[in-house]
């Protein structure tokens, strides 16, 4: 269980609604709480449709409207956009160092990612593939390359020094992984309102009863009303022992 509230947390999913799906009551909770909270969306979910005439560019441009709506409700400070193509994402050395400068320029405690272990939730699902290359990135991102001032100097002479954030959130992660789970009784109403304004993806599905459902499940394995969980890595302890 978590009651922690950070300063600053930077949560970064693969595609819109990713966050709204799996943290967003977490981001709401926390930012209702004075949490300045960064939302980093890697692609833009521009191959989500199979709407005729749909387009990559046309469907980019709705999916962003939407996301920054959904991060609008949540109370969410930016949203930033890194452009990537949905699909074809890889964990590589151009989107590290992207991931570096925003962690080195926001400074936050917390850093919430994708597990890029999880290639199996269940036995009649599979991971995509966006959802673990952009968890590998933000590891590789987080520990070393964001604490090392040394290994990308152009940063350096930006004045972006090294930062190591206090904690590491890891969501969409297996059951015997969770060792925290945060209270979002209060902010379930939220995360669903802001899931909701994914137009585009939940055409006639109302997705309430399924994550009230599922939070409420994971609420009752702690004594929480609703619950979000996730695996958590501590990297420096915020109290400095």
């Amino acid at each position: 269980m978590s009651e922690y509230i950070p300063e600053r947390a930077m949560f970064i999913c693969a595609h819109p609604d990713d966050l709204e799906f799996g943290v967003a009551g977490t981001a709401a909770k926390w930012a209702k709480n004075g949490c300045e909270v960064i939302y980093v969306l890697i692609t833009d979910g521009n191959t989500g449709s199979h709407e005729n005439g749909m387009t990559k560019e046309k469907l980019a441009e709705i999916r962003r409207q939407e996301q920054q709506e959904a991060a609008h409700i949540t109370g969410v400070k930016e949203c930033i956009f890194l452009g990537y193509d949905d699909g074809l994402l890889v964990n590589s050395l151009d989107l590290r160092k992207k991931l570096v400068r925003l962690i080195r320029t926001y400074k936050p405690n917390i850093v919430a990612c994708m597990d890029p272990t999880n290639f199996f939730p269940s036995a009649d699902y599979i991971n995509h593939p966006d959802h673990r290359a952009a968890g590998a990135a933000v590891l590789d991102a987080v520990f070393p390359a964001a604490e090392m001032s040394m290994l990308y100097p152009d940063l350096l002479a930006e004045g972006l020094p090294g930062h190591k954030p206090n904690y590491v959130y890891v969501y969409f992660t297996t059951e015997e992984k969770i060792n925290c789970y945060v209270d979002i009784t209060d902010t379930i109403d939220i995360k669903i309102k802001s899931l909701l304004a994914h137009k585009s993806q939940m055409g006639d599905w109302n997705p309430t009863e399924r994550i009230m459902t599922w939070s409420k499940e994971t609420g009752k394995k702690v004594g929480f009303g609703h619950a979000e969980r996730y695996f958590r890595i501590t990297l420096k302890d915020p109290n400095g022992e």
